[in-house]
């Protein structure tokens, strides 16, 4: 239902969890005056008395679910005509090479990294493109129709490449059949239109070109590995006419499952070939990321959901795009001097941030930069407050509710802040093993807060996945007074929507303090950035100011762009589960992130329930059937999150508190992806855990756990070395 009572002028969110002026109108009512905008100074402090912004207790009964039962896909990705045709709609982006050039025979002496995970320049626009398949195999016929759909622009004598075979008269990379997509010639070329009817650049595939026998009919669970190979109308001096840009690129190499659908998948002997990847490896279920051969595992949290449709494919991009943005001169992150410059953000980084892009702080999607001690630390957050409590927060009269470190003029404050020492102690294991434990002291230019928080980057994949599950899941999961006597609880926290005046069901940041990507994505714009945003439209929003959203100027960000940037956040895939041997030839060299022992992972996955640390990474959800993308619901999800938070212990407290969410009350951070960040960091000695980046290594983020994860910590340091070792390997298959 609706918060029955009306909202404050302030309830301002932007504590990272509501938001600058009360709700939006209601029909009937009149819009809130206009009240005209006086920026104050860089540096200043604000001209009114801070106010202290009201939160939502912790009651469940009148929250409003993030996604209404009953709403409508943004695009279907599957259906079934009348007589059992099964319809897929898969979504492609363009990539520069092949997906195993790294670990084919004749690619021996190449040991990285591929060039298939990265994005071509001129990736966001009139490139991306989808297939159509029409498989009659579930209907009685053995027939398949794979139809090419282009967004936008026309591709040319465009090809598709089939059926992955090692039979020795195959050549290149492995593929049998190899044709073009045939429809009526335009003088001498076969051509595919945006606008292209379904009959027009059509595949018909009729056998199954795997068997061994040649002419064996298809059946359902038949696989078929299939990329297309885009190539775009040209002029002479091999310019893309629609824009320009380049012409001609390899695909994303996707299995299709007879009868089922677009799968994740992994190569099997002989030569890595393609099988669909068990479930238990599924973290991500369907939207899961397969696995990699190009020796590319630093890119692996840029990749989309693995079912993404064809429209929602060119929505990622444009989103991609808007992520690697620079505000300051509208240039991409990615070959800045080549790919076209996003002119309608240049110069919108506000006065005061921390850095001018989203990727500036998610370096390859992944957390903040190490700390460094001495220096600033400028991609990470660092929030505070005068006063905080349950009841609500009032801003820092000098920060507002978060510390922009940086200013575009020089002559303003400098508000840097840095780790000045760590404090340092050692845990001894029952077994005598010894844990070095870091705590960071902070230095701060500007005046110290009385109330702060500071709180690293988090990797960014699989968000739209954990918004799809339904509150009754994560609630289900709460034991607010620990009815079952285990010491663990788990409460949620409660999020005004800072647009319709709504309380949601926390979920993001490292308190569960935002309840939406959306609203995840602003708050950062605003605070990191100085950009505002449909959500936070004015600057002012950042101080907490009364009234801030009232104003009707145009924000930095449109509501159009929004969107797609959501998107990209919502349909990032997550990698599978390294947890199986690849089938790499013999004498090539295995890729790093693929040499695993399976026996050790499963054990150390039984011990990981064993020692109770599932009562809050809970190991298994499953999406809802209501968030706006398909690809999304529905979904078997193995994130080991609870999503509520807990009472973590003195050790990790900070000072500030936010809803429900106390000094010492953390959100039970995800672990898929844990494993990756190595690679996608530039080594493990780059990687950084729990939510201020202390800890150096797993063994050093378990060894902080306390409060009510007391218990399991304390059984998992009584395991033997080679235990606690198994459940390591564990973690780093995640």
């Amino acid at each position: 239902m609706k918060n029955p009572t009306p909202l404050p002028a302030v309830f301002a969110a932007l504590l990272s969890f509501t938001a600058c002026d009360g709700a939006s109108p209601r029909p009937g009512e009149a819009p809130a005056p206009t009240i005209p905008e006086a920026p104050a100074p860089v540096g200043a402090a604000p001209v009114a008395e801070p106010v202290p912004v009201p939160v939502p207790g912790l009651g469940a009964t009148d929250y409003v679910p993030l996604h209404a039962a009953g709403t409508q896909v943004m695009e279907q990705i599957q259906y079934r005509e009348a007589d059992g045709t099964l319809v897929t709609l898969a979504g492609f982006r363009p990539t520069n090479r092949h997906a195993r050039e790294r670990g084919e025979p004749w690619d021996a002496p190449d040991v990285g990294p591929g060039n298939y995970f990265t994005f071509p320049t001129w990736y966001f626009q009139n490139r991306s493109f989808g297939l159509v398949i029409r498989d009659g195999v579930p209907a009685g016929r053995s027939r398949i129709e794979i139809s090419l759909r282009v967004n936008n622009g026309t591709f040319v004598e465009t090809g598709l490449s089939a059926f992955r075979r090692v039979d020795p008269d195959i050549r290149d990379y492995g593929w049998k059949m190899n044709v073009g997509f045939q429809n009526p010639l335009e003088g001498n070329r076969n051509i595919c239109r945006s606008t292209s009817a379904r009959e027009d650049c059509m595949v018909v595939i009729t056998d199954n070109w795997r068997a061994p026998v040649p002419g064996t009919p298809l059946q359902v669970g038949d696989v078929i590995e299939v990329t297309p190979a885009p190539y775009l109308e040209h002029t002479a001096d091999n310019r893309a006419v629609i824009d320009g840009g380049g012409i001609r690129y390899y695909s994303f190499e996707q299995l299709y499952q007879v009868g089922v659908g677009m799968r994740p998948w992994y190569g099997v002997a002989p030569v890595l070939d393609s099988v669909p990847l068990p479930a238990s490896t599924l973290l991500g279920g369907e939207a899961s990321v397969s696995y990699n051969y190009s020796e590319e595992p630093h890119r692996v949290f840029q990749q989309m959901a693995n079912n993404i449709g064809i429209a929602n494919t060119q929505r990622f991009v444009e989103g991609r795009r808007l992520f690697h943005t620079s505000f300051v001169d509208g240039k991409h992150s990615e070959s800045p001097n080549i790919n076209p410059v996003f002119t309608a953000h240049a110069n919108q980084r506000g006065p005061r941030f921390n850095n001018v892009s989203c990727i500036g702080c998610h370096a390859l999607n992944g957390r903040s930069v190490a700390p460094v001690p001495g220096s600033r630390l400028d991609t990470l957050a660092i929030e505070v407050a005068a006063s905080s409590a349950p009841t609500g927060v009032t801003p820092d009269a000098t920060y507002g509710l978060n510390v922009q470190q940086r200013a575009q003029d020089a002559a303003a404050p400098d508000y840097s802040v840095s780790v000045q020492a760590y404090e340092t102690t050692v845990r001894t294991l029952p077994d005598g093993e010894t844990v070095q434990l870091q705590k960071p002291v902070y230095a701060f230019k500007g005046p110290v807060p009385a109330q702060f928080s500071v709180r690293q980057a988090p990797q960014v994949i699989g968000g739209g996945l954990l918004e799809a599950i339904d509150e009754a899941t994560i609630l289900n999961l709460a034991d607010p007074t620990d009815a079952n006597g285990d010491g663990v609880r788990g409460v949620p926290n409660w999020v005004i929507n800072p647009e319709t005046g709504d309380r949601h069901l926390g979920r993001f940041g490292w308190k569960a303090s935002k309840a939406s990507l959306r609203q995840q994505a602003a708050d950062a714009l605003l605070k990191d950035l100085g950009v505002t945003s449909p959500v936070y439209k004015s600057l002012a929003c950042q101080r907490g100011t009364p009234g801030c959203n009232a104003t009707t100027a145009a924000t930095s960000i449109s509501e159009t762009e929004l969107q797609r940037l959501d998107a990209y956040l919502a349909l990032l895939g997550v990698p599978a589960q390294r947890s199986l041997r690849s089938g790499y030839t013999d004498g090539i060299r295995v890729s790093p992130e693929h040499d695993v022992n399976p026996a050790l992972i499963a054990r150390g996955s039984a011990l990981f329930a064993q020692v109770q640390c599932v009562s809050c990474h809970t190991p298994q959800l499953t999406t809802g059937a209501n968030h706006p993308f398909a690809e999304l619901r529905n979904q078997t999800i193995r994130p080991y999150t609870d999503l509520l938070l807990h009472d973590m212990g003195p050790g990790l407290a900070d000072t500030l508190t936010q809803g429900q969410a106390g000094p010492s009350m953390w959100r039970t951070a995800p672990l898929w992806g844990v494993g990756s960040l190595r690679y996608v960091q530039g080594g493990a000695q780059h990687v950084r855990y729990l939510h201020d980046g202390r800890a150096r290594t797993l063994m050093e983020a378990i060894a902080w756990h306390g409060g009510e994860a007391s218990n399991s910590r304390a059984l998992f340091e009584t395991l033997s070395k080679a235990d606690r070792d198994a459940v390591l390997a564990f973690l780093e298959s995640l």
